[in-house]
């Protein structure tokens, strides 16, 4: 990974360290080949540590940088911006030498989350990023406008780090985002055109010709992650929406409940699938998995989870069963009750339920149950009274994009509620 650095008087990408040089003349490279929005952190993230540096790790790798990075702003002024937003500089050691008690970085990835202001002076180069003004930085957690990635150092392996950075951006107040960084070598432009970085932004209308840009789409929610058409083993999670989707809930259902537990018909299919809301789970385009919410005043219940037998040592119950809990905070529901099987109350445990006091042990279709409750914390954005009407509006589980009725709203109206008199 190329390293970037944050000037006194310029900022930009900097020489690359020796085992990185270019040769005078540059191969060619292909555009996107290692795209951000593509790497794995979970493979990374076996061998590399993203963590929060103290005042001392910062100095330690701000000198360390600097014998690579000609021009290199003070420690004393990356510590200043960390103290501001502890997002601002994040350090990366490999996990094998990695002590948390005593932790030491060997690389770091650096930027400013910048807020309407910011942005639009980076965009007409008068941003001073050697000593940003706090009022053009956004506040710990507030969504910023644009993120400028000011300086990166990680040697050799460290350069993985990249993607637990990216995993980091799929915060709440970082997701779908764009990134914006320089480039003023020629191992700089090479260096964007493999994360799949464009050349050029243009940001309120400006045009920054200076500027590499990658653009990022809001990631959807997990509730609405299942994309037709994604490969083999690609996880994704839908809402129920027509009768072919419940056509396979049922399918599943009978599989595995009838067919492999032996539960009668009429027991499995007990008269609330018509209140209820369905998720289904994906791998590719093949229907895995489903269950089902039903919601009250006070909770929702999650219950009839099934995972077909041949994808049950797959990440897709993990998958379907977060997402259903992510389309509950969206609801603004506080807790999630349920009845777990005796034997599955430590799977239910990784989700953050627990067993109810004073819990109730009780048996339905030929298994021992126990009624459990996971405390949760509402979407930020959560569904309700005040929000856009049209966002109410919309299908379950698509808040996030237009709907049909919205689109229909840019008709004229041909049935108005008060007629003129004549």
């Amino acid at each position: 990974m190329v390293s970037t650095a944050l000037r006194r008087h310029q900022d930009g990408m900097a020489q690359p360290q020796r085992k990185l040089v270019s040769s005078p003349v540059p191969k060619p490279v292909k555009q996107g080949k290692h795209k951000l929005d593509q790497l794995d952190p979970q493979r990374v993230a076996k061998h590399l540590v993203m963590f929060e540096p103290d005042d001392q790790v910062i100095s330690d790798l701000m000198a360390e940088a600097r014998l690579h990075i000609p021009g290199l702003t003070s420690a004393a002024e990356a510590i200043r911006l960390q103290h501001y937003n502890p997002a601002c500089f994040m350090a990366l050691a490999r996990k094998k030498k990695f002590d948390p008690a005593k932790p030491v970085g060997e690389g770091f990835i650096a930027l400013l989350p910048l807020n309407e202001l910011g942005l639009k002076n980076l965009a007409l180069g008068t941003f001073n990023a050697a000593s940003p003004d706090f009022r053009l930085i956004a506040k710990p957690f507030e969504r910023p406008a644009g993120i400028y990635m000011w300086a990166a150092f990680a040697p050799g392996s460290l350069a993985a780090g990249v993607a637990l950075f990216m995993e980091k951006m799929k915060a709440p107040h970082f997701a779908g985002i764009d990134l914006y960084s320089r480039a003023q070598t020629e191992s700089g432009v090479q260096f964007h055109q493999v994360l799949g970085f464009q050349h050029g932004a243009t940001i309120s209308e400006i045009e920054a010709p200076h500027l590499w840009t990658f653009r990022r789409k809001p990631e959807p929610p997990l509730y609405d992650s299942y994309v037709p058409g994604a490969a083999s083993g690609v996880i994704g999670v839908m809402i129920a929406r027509n009768f072919e989707d419940l056509n396979r809930v049922v399918a599943m259902r009978s599989a595995v409940y009838i067919g492999e537990q032996e539960c009668p018909y009429e027991e499995e299919f007990d008269g609330n699938d018509l209140s209820a809301t369905h998720l289904l789970v994906y791998s590719g385009d093949e229907p895995v998995g489903c269950l089902r919410v039903r919601f009250f005043a006070e909770f929702a219940k999650i219950e009839r989870l099934v995972i077909r037998k041949e994808f049950r040592k797959t990440r897709a119950a993990f998958h379907l069963v977060r997402a259903a809990f992510k389309l509950c905070q969206k609801k603004g529901y506080r807790r999630v009750y349920g009845h777990s099987q005796v034997r599955l109350v430590n799977f239910w445990s990784r989700f953050g339920y627990r067993v109810m006091e004073d819990a109730k042990h009780f048996v339905f279709s030929d298994f021992d149950y126990v009624e459990i409750v996971a405390d949760i914390e509402p979407d930020p954005d959560a569904v309700a009274i005040g929000n856009d009407p049209y966002v109410i509006i919309r299908p379950e589980g698509r808040w996030h994009t237009p709907g049909i009725l919205e689109r229909s709203s840019t008709r004229a109206v041909t049935n108005p509620s008060v007629k003129k008199d004549h």
